[in-house]
């Protein structure tokens, strides 16, 4: 079993205690989505997988803050950045700029990428190596100012 998935449930035990609502409904929503992966597909999940998950709810999360914003629903906006701030804590530890940088320079050495029809192969090199860890598409904007 994840050891990720270990942690969130403990967390939710910790969060019932504690009567933390607000915690405990946002650890509710992501053991939810960890469970309809696992029923829909029939496995059990891996950090790995679990990562995964976490990344798109914050992806979703990040997208719906910047709507509300936008339309100026700060009761909304401030559960949205609540809810960012608990999914990160399960997240690993972001890349800074310089690993960030030497990554995408060692995979497009290694892919021996030209143009940008080669950024399929430095994308697929580099996923492994980030997931979770990095915004996606501001490493996709990197990689296609390197092979420019």
């Amino acid at each position: 079993m994840s050891e990720i998935k270990n942690k969130i449930q403990e967390d939710m035990k910790n969060a019932m205690r504690a009567k933390d609502k607000q915690r405990l409904g946002t650890i509710r929503l992501i053991l939810a989505a960890l469970k309809q992966k696992e029923v829909d597909e029939r496995i059990e999940l891996d950090d790995t997988q679990v990562i995964a998950i976490l990344e798109k709810m914050n992806k979703q999360r990040r997208d719906s803050l910047m709507q509300y914003e936008q339309a100026g629903r700060q009761d909304l906006a401030e559960q949205e950045a609540f809810e960012i701030k608990v999914i990160q804590e399960y997240m690993p530890q972001a890349l800074t700029e310089a690993e960030l940088d030497a990554l995408i320079h060692q995979a497009l050495s290694e892919s021996g990428a030209t143009s940008a029809k080669d950024m399929g192969k430095v994308m697929n090199l580099l996923r492994p190596q980030i997931q979770g860890r990095a915004d996606m598409k501001a490493v996709s904007e990197k990689v296609k100012q390197g092979l420019n």
